[in-house]
C-alpha cells in the first residue's frame, strides 16, 4: 500500500484518524502500532513477523543495556552486537544475499571456473521500508548503549516507535530521543492537525504532479536503444527531477502524518539541488540518512579526528555502505563510492584556491552536473547499461 494510492486515501487512512481519535489516549499509541502492522502487512502478513522480531529483540537489549552499569563492559558489548547482528542479519538475508550468490558466480564464472557456481537463489519478497526500521530500530540500542537514551520500559510504545507507518515506506529515519518524549505524550491540535493536513497534500502533489510525470520521462530515455546526446541529458535531468519529487514528497506526506497523530518529525530534504558544493548536497538530501551514517558510522570510525588518509578512508567506506543501504546492485555502490569521490576531492581542498571565486550559480550548475552523472547510475539497470548511457 502506498500513500498515494485510492485505498490508502479513502479507506485506510480515514478509518486510521477516526479509530484512533476515537481511542482512549492510554491506548493510542498501541492501537497506532496495530494499524501500522496492518499496513505493513497489507501486501504480506509474514513481514510483519520480520518487523516484529526486529522490534522485541532491540527492546530486550535495549532493556539489559539500561539495567546494566558501565562496569559491566563486556556484558554490554556482547547485548549490543546482538542487536546489531540481528538487524544486519535480517538486511543481510531479505536484501542482500540474492546479490551476494550473483557476485560470487560472476566471479568464479569470469576467472573459468564454472564448476564453483553456487545454484541458490532466494525467491523472496523484498520487505517494504526493511531498510528504515531495522537503522531506526537499530539506533535505539546504540543511543542507550552510549547514554543518549534511556530505555523503554514500556513495550507497546516501542513498538509504535519502530513499527509506525508514516515514516516506514520512505523515512526519514527517526532516531529514539526524537520522539521518546512524544511517544509518553503529545498534543493533539486543531493547528498541528492542519498543519499536518497541509504537509501531506503538499507531498502528494510532489508525488503525483511531478514525480510521477517525470519518472515517465526518465523510464522512456532509459529504456531507448539509441539516443541523442539532448534526449540522455533530457532524461537524466527528468529522474534527478523524479527521484527529489518522490523522495521529499513521501517525507512531507510522513511529517503531515505524524502531525495528524500528534508527531513532530524533522525536515528531511532541504532543497539539495540548490548546493553549491557535494558536501552541502549531503547536507541537504535525506537528511536523517546523513545524519544516521554519520553519527553510528562515520564518527565511530573516527571521523576526520585520525588524520587526511583515515579522513578519505572513513569517507569511502560510509559512502559504499551508504550506497548499498539503498539497493542489492553494484551500480548503487557505483553511485555512493562516486559521491564518496567527490567528497574526498573537496576535503582534500584541491580546488577551493579556484573554486571560491566562481560565481554562486556556476558553482550551483557545477554540483548539479556531478549530481546528475551519479543519478545516471543510480537509475540504469546494470552497469553496461548506465556506461552506454553516459557515451550517449
Amino acid at each position: 500500500m502506498v500513500f498515494s494510492s485510492h485505498i490508502f486515501l479513502f479507506y485506510f487512512l480515514p478509518g486510521a484518524l477516526l479509530s484512533y481519535y476515537l481511542a482512549p489516549r492510554k491506548f493510542r499509541n498501541s492501537l497506532l502500532t496495530l494499524i501500522s502492522y496492518l499496513f505493513y502487512g497489507w501486501s504480506n502478513p509474514l513481514f510483519c513477523f520480520l518487523m516484529f522480531f526486529s522490534t522485541l529483540v532491540d527492546y530486550l537489549c535495549g532493556r539489559i543495556l539500561g539495567s546494566s552499569g558501565p562496569e559491566k563492559k563486556i556484558k554490554r558489548l556482547i547485548v549490543l552486537w546482538v542487536s546489531i547482528v540481528s538487524n544486519l542479519g535480517l538486511l543481510g538475508v531479505f536484501k542482500y544475499m540474492n546479490f551476494a550468490i550473483e557476485s560470487f558466480n560472476a566471479s568464479f564464472q569470469a576467472l573459468g571456473f564454472d564448476g564453483a557456481a553456487v545454484d541458490l537463489s532466494l525467491r523472496i519478497l523484498l520487505p517494504i521500508g526493511i531498510s528504515f526500521y531495522t537503522f531506526q530500530s537499530m539506533s535505539y540500542t546504540l543511543d542507550v548503549f552510549r547514554g543518549d537514551a534511556k530505555s523503554i520500559s514500556h513495550f507497546p510504545d516501542f513498538a509504535c516507535y519502530v513499527s509506525m507507518f508514516p515514516q516506514l515506506v520512505a523515512g526519514p529515519i527517526i532516531r529514539f530521543q526524537e520522539v521518546a518524549d512524544q511517544l509518553q505524550g503529545r498534543s493533539h491540535t486543531l493547528e498541528k492537525f492542519s498543519r499536518g493536513t497541509a504537509f501531506f497534500c503538499l507531498g502528494l502533489g510532489k508525488k503525483v504532479l511531478l514525480a510521477n510525470p517525470c519518472g515517465q520521462i526518465a523510464d522512456l530515455t532509459f529504456s531507448a536503444t539509441h539516443l541523442t546526446a539532448i534526449d540522455a541529458w533530457y532524461g537524466v535531468v527528468a529522474y534527478a527531477f523524479q527521484i527529489y519529487f518522490d523522495f521529499s514528497g513521501y517525507s512531507d506526506m510522513a511529517i503531515g502524518l505524524g502531525l495528524l497523530f500528534g508527531f513532530i518529525y524533522a525536515k528531511n530534504f532541504d532543497s539539495p539541488y540548490q548546493s553549491l558544493s557535494i558536501t552541502e548536497f549531503w547536507r541537504r538530501w535525506h537528511i536523517s540518512l546523513s545524519t544516521w551514517l554519520k553519527e553510528y558510522l562515520y564518527i565511530p570510525l573516527g571521523g576526520n579526528r585520525s588524520g587526511r588518509i583515515r579522513t578519505l578512508i572513513n569517507i569511502g567506506i560510509v559512502m559504499f555502505l551508504g550506497g548499498l543501504w539503498h539497493g542489492a546492485s553494484w551500480n548503487f555502490i557505483i553511485w555512493g563510492m562516486l559521491h564518496g569521490l567527490y567528497l574526498a576531492v573537496e576535503r582534500l581542498n584541491i580546488t577551493r584556491r579556484f573554486y571560491t571565486h566562481v560565481p554562486k550559480v556556476i558553482r550551483c550548475l557545477f554540483t548539479f552536473f556531478l549530481v546528475l552523472i551519479a543519478w545516471v547510475f543510480f537509475r540504469a539497470e546494470s552497469l553496461p547499461e548506465a556506461l552506454a548511457y553516459l557515451s550517449s
